[in-house]
């Protein structure tokens, strides 16, 4: 490249300019920099402030040719170019000079938007919250190799070996606001995935769902784990419990291994079934299975404890169990929750 350098300076000294910036630039990325040190790299050598904004996060760079810190506010760019990663635009980068754009300027943007655009491969995150959703899938799935599952993670923009939670959800709000609503200062991809939407994300605040939203959380791990848990997690949601970690279930997970036919045919779930058909009593014995109180399912439901108190025990001569015993409890709890994963309620 130095002799290719001398060769050409002897012929025209713009496309020696010209070489000995590709150069700069190639130097800058076999060191692995990060985002201000190629900030303040190129304000140094344009001479001027230069800024690098990633649209994800919002976050903002700006360098004086000094090597420190622009101060705020910034001048207008004079020239700008847009970072893109995998015919993504993920960001800019420009540069603000009192004068005119150099003859190298367009040249210097370019190599500083490609050597950025490596850097937010290399460690993330991208621009939004919203990923291709091949990406995600491969990302989260069982038949992939770790070499492709790594590879996605990354153009994500999240480290390969760095714990994920993958949620599953399904709801009326938009995903790319769910993400940013559970994960607001973490980074959070998200994209819709056949019958569910998916979010991938390093941490998130499971309180922050929006009401009509229905989540289940996978454990923090490797993604492909994370998101079958999730997919468990979503199928034990209800109106009163609308989001479930999969840590949170315990042996209850196993209920969703449970194959069908198997399950349909237990008596108490067939029992469950039979009186599912009148609200009223599915809703009373849903309220005593999550309190285990007649005066606590009474005040869920806005009713006195004795009507409660007849009314469980109508239900518990169909069911055919004594819904007051510790054990005829457990067995209500169990039937009406695999009575559940089997109608999807």
């Amino acid at each position: 490249m130095e002799a290719l350098a001398l060769r050409l300076s002897q012929l025209d000294a713009h496309a020696e300019g010209a070489i000995r910036v590709v150069m700069f630039y190639d130097t800058l990325m076999r060191r692995r920099v990060d985002l201000p040190a190629l900030a303040r790299a190129s304000a140094v050598l344009a001479e001027c402030v230069a800024g690098i904004r990633l649209h994800g996060t919002g976050k903002v760079i700006r360098m004086s040719p000094d090597g420190t810190q622009a101060a705020a506010p910034s001048a207008a760019a004079t020239i700008a170019a847009p970072i893109t990663l995998d015919d993504e635009e993920i960001g800019t980068v420009w540069l603000e000079r009192p004068a005119p754009p150099g003859a190298l300027d367009q040249l210097l943007l370019d190599r500083l938007a490609i050597a950025a655009a490596a850097v937010v491969e290399r460690y993330g995150p991208a621009r939004t919250t919203m990923a291709d959703p091949a990406l995600v899938e491969l990302a989260i799935s069982t038949d992939a190799d770790d070499a492709a599952r790594a590879r996605a993670l990354r153009l994500l923009g999240f480290a390969a070996d760095l714990p994920v939670r993958v949620v599953a959800v399904r709801s009326p709000v938009p995903l790319d606001r769910i993400g940013g609503l559970v994960s607001p200062n973490r980074p959070v991809k998200a994209a819709p995935l056949a019958d569910v939407g998916v979010l991938v994300t390093t941490a998130l605040d499971p309180a922050r769902f929006p009401a009509d939203a229905r989540a289940g959380i996978g454990a923090a791990g490797p993604p492909h784990r994370s998101w079958q848990q999730a997919r468990t997690a979503l199928r034990f949601t209800t109106p009163r419990q609308p989001v479930v970690l999969y840590d949170d279930l315990g042996a209850l997970a196993l209920l969703a291994e449970i194959p069908s036919d198997t399950a349909r045919a237990n008596a108490d779930v067939a029992a469950i079934s039979r009186i599912a058909a009148d609200s009223d009593d599915l809703q009373t014995l849903d309220a005593y299975c999550a309190t285990g109180s007649l005066r606590q399912a009474a005040g869920l439901l806005h009713l006195h404890h004795s009507s409660i108190a007849r009314r469980l025990e109508q239900i518990g001569k169909a069911l055919g169990i004594e819904l007051t015993q510790p054990a005829g409890l457990t067995r209500a709890r169990l039937a009406l929750t695999t009575w559940r994963l089997l109608n999807g309620n």
